[in-house]
């Protein structure tokens, strides 16, 4: 989209920075226009100049399916010069697919898979490899971490960096990381709405408003209103997003923001599966020596709800962002910002199992379900701050592209990750053939941390870019930072621990022409054994001993002192700009391993630490976004994992030495493409696509591989308005989306939704 505006460029003395917009528009000057600066200019002068062009709109994400920059590796890059796999996901992306929540974005990302369970934590994987239970998850490049619900409603876009990424943004991100971007004010004045309803009396309203306010100002909100009974699983959710931008384009710019979203719905928890040779892997059978290999099977309908009416999921972002970007000149500049937030999560599921079914015969509406309580709360307060300073410089014959950096994370928090205590009856059995049968109980539980924590993060990073030759670079990082915690349980007994990491990363880029460049790359992660997500802080503690001064914990915190986990991972790929630059191309070969790798149980009794010592996962990487022809979109990315072990493991029983890792598909991809059929009319269409995988820690155990299809019409009513059907899972193919050991979490079933809207 184009705006035809009136730029006015005023002259002012040597010694003061023009605004960068000025400078590019007087590059574009005629002839004769230049003329008559330089005459004015020997006067000591210039004259005012009144340039009338065409502008491109700031908000390319919402129109295209490809952009070619991002901030995700540090300032301002193109994809292209970033030797890893990154795969974005545009405003335009998401609303063709009505992606209204993260993890449906992440869903049609491919090589991420989500655990079920640990009382509703969606465990986030990718490659194989966790993302820290949202430690890896980013908000303009800060950490995301707290445990909450994630709305799309302020987001421009999503991007996803795989790989090790600890030079860039700190511990943990073995398999990669997840950055948010959210919507910047710019100097325009552009609304719109948007309405949304659909299948499970859904409804959803959204606005983007945008003011320019003055010559350098522009103010930003955007609101979200959603409701949707969902049969049972109900969805409640309410956010608004308000920035402030002055200084536009001049030498020191800066960005005030406010960000709220509540969500107060009722999670579906889980559905029990079985295998195909019909035996139930929930309750007896299990134990009672029969064998459970096989393939687990969705085989209750996706719709049906059987958790409690009196279940919910409430939980609270609330954050406030300010940022300075200090313009040196044009090839230096630091940006600065400071984020303060608070954070909650009230959680309140039920598990449900098969009771006392031992083949798929004896199915029936009679059949017996059991429901057994699932609760989590917590609650985070969180001070971050970071400076990063880019600059392009000349030295010793090369070219350098510096980026450097500072960054600081300050988390106090409570948690309780089984708060059941105090829950009354009627947790009994119901019925397959009555979902949702508004059974209850009064919740009156008091609120009682088990465990608080501390933590804080400093590091400080450094990275340059040199050009050794028209078509080589040479790439090289280093990240170090500290690490200290301390674990508080609810009688006051301690514990403190502190960690120092380095994380390094090489690369190299040959760019044999402007749109082409391959590249290899090299980059570690480290873990934390005490990390503030990855402890399971349901243990007790006990009296710390105090030894030559030093803080000794009891062995039940034994893992606070082992070493950290580490990762590295190796790649090499290439990316190529085709149909003229219109689209960008991406294939890599990857090897990635870690060491030292813990996963925690936390529905055992000991909250039982297992250790796979070592694995890896070695495959190759597809992406493609952009158009084909004036009227063909296509965003396509594929992972393929053939090899992925375990190879050095301490664990019996599941997930032993030798096995896949679980939460690994061999095989993931997601496809979505539009063609615009007539001026009037566009027509998409897309593939989900997921190969068999195993639960976490059940290794003889498989899911079906699945597809899913869905389509979409638009029909354009107006210059402003435009009327948009969405069908997903066209065919209402039962799946398993996430699971865990005994239970899953069901694919959504076929939704239709109708959009409309409205530009002015």
């Amino acid at each position: 989209m184009t705006q035809r505006n009136n730029h006015v460029i005023k002259t002012q003395p040597p010694a003061k920075m023009l605004p960068l917009a000025a400078l590019m528009l007087a590059s574009s000057l005629s002839s004769p226009q230049l003329a008559a600066a330089q005459e004015a200019s020997a006067e000591g002068t210039l004259k005012t100049v009144t340039v009338r062009d065409q502008q491109e709109s700031p908000t390319s994400a919402k129109e295209n399916l490809l952009v070619k920059k991002t901030g995700i590796a540090k300032g301002d890059q193109a994809l292209k010069d970033i030797p890893q796999t990154v795969t974005v996901m545009t405003e335009k992306l998401m609303n063709d697919r009505n992606l209204d929540d993260l993890r449906q974005v992440l869903k049609t990302t491919s090589g991420v898979t989500f655990l079920a369970g640990e009382t509703g934590e969606e465990d986030v994987r990718m490659r194989g490899f966790s993302l820290q239970q949202a430690g890896d998850l980013y908000v303009d490049g800060l950490r995301d971490a707290p445990l909450v619900e994630r709305d799309t409603f302020n987001l421009d876009r999503v991007e996803v960096l795989k790989g090790s990424a600890s030079m860039l943004f700190g511990k943990g991100s073995t398999g990669g990381v997840v950055n948010q971007v959210n919507k910047q004010p710019f100097l325009m004045d552009q609304n719109e709405v948007n309405v949304t309803v659909g299948s499970g009396n859904s409804r959803r309203l959204t606005g983007d408003f945008n003011k320019q306010t003055g010559e350098n100002t522009a103010l930003r909100l955007n609101a979200m209103l959603h409701k949707a009974d969902n049969w049972g699983a109900s969805v409640d959710k309410k956010g608004a997003a308000a920035s402030y931008r002055w200084g536009i384009g001049e030498r020191d710019e800066f960005t005030t923001s406010l960000y709220h979203l509540e969500t107060n719905g009722r999670p579906l928890y889980s559905h029990p599966w079985m295998v195909d040779n019909g035996t139930s892997i929930n309750g007896g059978p299990r134990n009672s020596g029969v064998n459970p290999s096989g393939t687990m099977v969705p085989v209750l309908d996706a719709k049906n709800y059987y958790g409690m009416s009196s279940d919910h999921l409430r939980t609270d972002s609330t954050y406030g962002t300010f940022a300075h970007q200090h313009r040196f000149d044009q090839d230096n500049e630091l940006k600065t910002t400071v984020r303060m937030g608070h954070y909650s999560r009230d959680l309140l599921g039920t598990q449900v199992g098969f009771k006392r079914l031992t083949s798929f015969s004896g199915l029936n509406d009679n059949t017996e379900l059991s429901r057994n309580p699932k609760a989590r709360y917590g609650d985070s307060d969180v001070l971050q701050a970071q400076s990063d300073y880019t600059s392009k410089f000349q030295w010793l014959g090369h070219q350098h592209s510096l980026i450097a950096g500072v960054d600081f994370n300050d988390e106090k928090a409570r948690r309780n990750n089984n708060a059941t205590a105090g829950l009354t009856t009627p947790y009994d059995s119901t019925l397959v053939g009555t979902p949702n049968n508004g059974v209850g109980i009064v919740d009156g539980r008091p609120w009682a941390p088990t465990l608080s924590f501390k933590s804080q993060n400093l590091g400080t990073y450094v990275q340059d870019t040199v050009q050794l030759n028209d078509t080589v670079k040479l790439q090289g990082g280093l990240r170090l930072e500290r690490f200290s915690a301390r674990y508080t349980d609810a009688q006051g007994y301690s514990v403190a621990l502190g960690k120092t990491l380095a994380s390094p990363r090489i690369g190299t880029l040959w760019q044999p022409d402007p749109s082409t460049t391959y590249y290899t790359s090299w980059g570690t992660s480290y873990n934390t054994s005490g990390d503030t997500y990855l402890y399971g802080v349901g243990t007790q503690l006990s009296p710390t001993v105090v030894q030559n001064g030093k803080t000794v914990a009891n062995a039940n915190l034994t893992t606070l002192n082992t070493p950290p986990e580490k990762s590295q991972n190796f790649e090499v790929g290439g990316k190529w700009e085709l149909f003229e630059g219109k689209s960008l191309l991406g294939l890599a070969f990857f090897h990635s391993e870690k060491y030292n790798e813990r996963n925690t149980d936390v529905d055992t009794a000991a909250n039982q630490y297992l250790l796979s010592g070592k694995r890896h996962a070695t495959g190759l990487e597809f992406n493609f976004a952009g158009r084909l022809s004036a009227a063909w979109e296509m965003f396509y990315n594929h992972t393929w994992i053939p090899t992925a072990r375990i190879d050095v493991s301490s664990a019996t029983g599941n997930m032993v030495q030798g096995d896949r890792p679980g939460l690994t598909p061999e095989h993931s991809a997601s496809l979505w493409s539009t063609y615009r059929v007539a001026p009037m009319w566009r027509v998409g269409a897309g593939l989900n696509y997921r190969s068999k995988q195993t639960p976490l820690i059940n290794s003889t155990l498989t899911t079906a591989a699945f597809t899913t299809v869905d389509a979409m019409v638009e029909h354009t009513l107006s210059d402003n308005t435009v009327l948009k059907l969405n069908v997903s899972n066209l065919s209402n193919q039962r799946y398993i989306d996430q699971v865990y050991s005994g239970f899953y979490i069901p694919g959504t079933p076929r939704r239709v939704e109708l959009s409309l809207k409205t530009l002015f």
